[in-house]
């Protein structure tokens, strides 16, 4: 298996997230989905970045875009990142708007 690079077309798959187990495909339905994947949780830089994009999801929506994180951290973890993401960011208007997936073994991006 090769990794994923800039332009591939993701294959389907499904994965647990911060909002339930999704397939890849169905999740996605006839929208654009901007998946972006950081190394790991509670860094400073992905803190800020995943905050930005929640901040400004109502506009991906109007674009008919969903946004979608990857980190190769556990779901608890995640859960814990989200509510720290919601502190720093206080601008996120209601839920956390996106899902995270959980890919503590690594088998999303291959």
């Amino acid at each position: 298996m090769s990794l994923l690079r800039l332009e591939d077309t993701v294959p389907n798959f499904k994965a647990e997230t911060t909002q339930g187990p999704i397939q890849f495909y169905e999740w996605q339905g006839n929208k654009w989905v901007v998946l972006f994947s950081h190394p790991a949780d509670f860094t400073p830089v992905c803190t800020t970045e995943l905050g930005r994009l929640a901040v400004h999801d109502t506009y991906f929506k109007k674009r008919n875009v969903k946004l979608l994180a990857h980190s190769v951290d556990d779901l608890k973890s995640h859960v814990d990142w989200v509510n720290d993401i919601k502190n720093y960011c206080k601008d996120i208007p209601g839920e956390f708007p996106y899902p995270i997936i959980s890919d503590p073994k690594k088998r999303v991006g291959r």
